[in-house]
């Protein structure tokens, strides 16, 4: 197998959500990456069989006891060969184990230290428990994300906080600093903070906020419901489809499919009119079925597609033709992305058993035969 970073070497160190990510892409584009698990399970978060753990695929696992100074020095030595790690502990809990970056960059120059944590490295709130929906709530996101303001913001599962503000950016800090060691030939520790990478994310909403585009209220503009042209419909079937149609184009032939006289209308961007445009869209939409919408505006320019369940997504013709999914061990898994040209991306298998690749790994990466033995009859390593 190939990808872009075949023959980089990273080290995982984490529980769950970004950083687990964030080691599965990277290993999907190619990386070796060997997750360091605790001897016994920590209990960590939702627990699902290894079948069905879609993020903790395609790396190896060792088992090692991070309270033994002798595993610790285990670790230590993967690490003196790694390009990369990632660890996505509170602040302090790599520093307490003896795997921070200072000592890890004496030990390997050219290392790569990324750390992910939600409120960032320092701070007041810096060793507070926290999820995603706390974290996009100090960024503005979670308050910005709801139909009205007459009810509770809605949570956008945990894809801004842990995914979008997690993963992608401790991904995107380590890819560049791994460019930057060519120049430099220095390592470096990249610090992404989920509260940093939602308000990043956010960027376009604050200058829009700033200009007095989006007003500072749910359900009242362009993105968030507000209008009748960007929003999602409920069909005669029960089922829904989105509708996309901010440009003028698309809009005028939004109307045209819609059989809507367009001289019959306001202006589209008359936010006065939104409300009772939307009421008009909402009676116009449940007369056919989702299907029916999908035979007269599917591959159009209207910026129109069926709401899919979990379930109907693998079975859509778009994502069948371009194997958005794969089978890996008889269920489906999201494909690789992005997609590479010439070394394209590949899932290396499921995720593993706790350490089940500990004696392979540590004699790979250099450690001799009688100290792998040591480490186990010491208890060390699993």
């Amino acid at each position: 197998m190939s990808g872009p970073l075949e023959g980089y070497k990273v080290i995982e160190l984490a529980g769950i959500g970004p950083a687990p990510m964030c080691a599965m892409m990277l290993s999907d584009m190619g990386a070796e990456v060997v997750r360091v698990d605790r001897l016994a399970d920590a209990g960590l978060g939702i627990s699902l069989p290894k079948k069905f753990n879609y993020l903790g695929r395609g790396r190896k696992s060792i088992a090692v006891d991070l309270k033994n100074p002798e595993g610790i020095e285990a670790v230590l030595k993967l690490i003196d060969s790694a390009d990369a790690l990632v660890e996505g502990f509170r602040p302090g809990v790599m520093e307490r184990l003896g795997l921070g970056p200072e000592i890890c960059l004496k030990r390997n120059p050219k290392l790569v230290y990324g750390r992910v944590t939600g409120w960032g490295q320092e701070g007041p709130l810096s060793l507070s428990a926290g999820h995603d929906i706390n974290y996009i709530a100090l960024s503005g996101a979670l308050h910005a994300i709801g139909r009205s303001d007459d009810e509770p913001p809605a949570p956008p599962l945990n894809l801004v906080g842990d995914f979008g503000g997690g993963t992608m950016y401790i991904l995107t800090g380590i890819l560049a600093a791994l460019l930057e060691v060519k120049n430099s030939g220095k390592g470096q520790v990249v610090d992404a903070g989920m509260v940093d990478g939602a308000l990043s994310l956010m960027t376009s909403m604050y200058g829009m906020h700033a200009s007095g585009t989006q007003k500072d209220v749910r359900g009242a503009n362009i993105l968030d419901s507000g209008s009748h042209f960007y929003n999602t419909y409920e069909t005669k079937d029960g089922k829904y489809v989105s509708i996309g149609s901010i440009e003028t184009k698309f809009y005028a032939e939004l109307l045209e499919k819609l059989e809507i006289d367009p001289d019959s209308l306001p202006p589209q961007m008359e936010r006065e009119s939104w409300p009772a445009m939307k009421e008009k869209f909402k009676g116009i939409f449940l007369t056919k079925t989702r299907d029916e919408w999908c035979q007269i505006m599917e591959n159009s320019d209207i910026c129109f597609a069926p709401v899919l369940s979990l379930e109907e997504a693998p079975e859509y013709h778009h994502n069948k033709e371009r194997g958005a999914f794969v089978e890996v061990e008889g269920v489906q898994h999201p494909a690789p992305a992005p997609r590479f040209s010439r070394t394209p991306s590949a899932i290396r298998g499921p995720a593993p058993k706790t350490g089940v690749h500990t004696e392979e790994v540590l004699r790979d990466w250099g450690i001799a035969a009688e100290d792998i033995t040591a480490l186990k009859s010491g208890g060390a390593i699993k």
